[in-house]
């Protein structure tokens, strides 16, 4: 079980490196690594675990987050609208993503991050991203809104770019051009 001690906190170079792909078929060492990673976000929301492990809730998880430097992403969470998501992808790549913005209003955070970083972080509001899942299985995966930020969050650890790289250092909390806050999508 993945605990909070192995997440890889900013500021260790691993967090800024450009990942690996993974070999698929996936093997049964990284099928394992992503199966642990989903099933710790999972174990974030649950108040028993949280209490029990000393966890800090979040709603998705990048392999170079627990030291390792592959394109592997879990994410479990429940969007504005009540649909729900959950998935261990390897090799996650964002196709195609709308000209028009999103972003939290009161901004993103991370499990990596112990600080408090304020301001808004600009995404896209639509993105379709191709992955592989756990099971094996190619998908297309059409989001947006909250779903694609948080895709969007996750894929961005794999390539070595923290959220809080895409906010305005002159003026933090002005919306981006052309965007919808994600609560009211």
């Amino acid at each position: 079980m993945i605990a909070m001690d192995q997440i890889i906190r900013e500021g260790d170079p691993i967090l800024r490196q450009k990942t690996e792909k993974v070999e698929l078929p996936a093997s049964e060492e990284d099928k394992e690594t992503l199966s642990e990673m989903l099933q710790f976000v999972k174990n974030s929301q649950d108040d028993e675990m949280v209490k029990k492990y000393q966890l800090r809730p979040g709603v998705g998880l990048a392999a170079p987050q627990i030291g390792i430097s592959k394109r592997m992403l879990a994410v479990h969470f429940t969007d504005f609208h009540d649909k729900s998501y959950s998935y261990g992808l390897f090799n996650p790549k964002i196709l195609s993503h709308s000209v028009e913005k999103t972003y939290l209003q009161n901004g993103e955070g991370c499990l990596s991050v112990d600080r408090d970083v304020p301001g808004i972080v600009p995404r896209y509001a639509r993105i379709t991203v191709k992955a592989t899942t756990l099971e094996g299985e190619e998908v297309k995966l059409r989001l947006k809104g909250y779903a694609a930020i948080v895709l969007q969050h996750e894929i961005d650890h794999l390539d070595g770019v923290m959220f809080y790289d895409h906010i305005n250092q002159d003026n933090p909390f002005q919306p981006p051009e052309n965007s919808t806050p994600a609560e009211e999508m």
